[in-house]
């Protein structure tokens, strides 16, 4: 946002598709994923809204929301540069562990250990989403590029484990061990 401010870095033909949003949660509740971005990033930058993807979280039917978003990502021509977070059991997105490598954009069940890890930005721990719609490790797979930040030294183990360790879909962030990097 600097650069963009102070060097006039431009956003307006960036189009940008989110990684993931609570199943039931309107865009404008403070907990969405949407508003998140909205109020931190978007609102920000001159990216054009109709360019900027965020999950609807709280559409009548998330699954064919769900593919609707992966025809939106392949007509986009796949995602660029792909950023990503890490659960601290190794989750990428709302890739719970078990989840399959070739996983496209769906609607994911969340973990008892994800939704305590989220209870902190709720009220109530019940108030928690139980559903995510996510994309799949198949599609983050096909990014030319990605790039996982991990924050704290709390994050430590489980990066060593999906950088060092074997590939398992019970680390879903060691599938990125498979990735194959599309660039400069």
């Amino acid at each position: 946002m600097k650069i963009h401010k102070e060097e006039g870095l431009d956003f307006s033909k960036v189009t940008i598709f989110n990684l993931d949003e609570y199943v039931g949660l309107a865009p404008l509740h403070e907990n969405s994923y949407n508003f998140f971005m909205w109020e931190n990033l978007f609102g920000h930058i001159n990216v054009n809204p109709e360019n900027a993807y965020v999950p609807q979280g709280n559409t009548d039917d998330p699954e064919e929301f769900s593919r609707w978003y992966e025809e939106q990502i392949k007509k986009a021509g796949d995602i660029d540069l792909q950023v990503l977070g890490i659960g601290g059991d190794g989750h990428i997105g709302f890739n719970e562990p078990g989840s399959s490598f070739a996983s496209r954009t769906r609607v994911k069940a969340l973990d008892k250990q994800t939704i305590e890890d989220n209870s902190r930005f709720f009220e109530r721990k019940e108030d928690v989403p139980r559903f995510a719609i996510t994309m799949g490790i198949g599609t983050i797979l096909e990014a030319k590029k990605i790039l996982l930040i991990a924050n704290g030294e709390k994050k430590a183990d489980v990066c060593a484990k999906f950088i060092e360790g074997p590939v398992s879909s019970q680390i879903t962030a060691s599938a990125l061990q498979l990735h194959s990097y599309k660039g400069e």
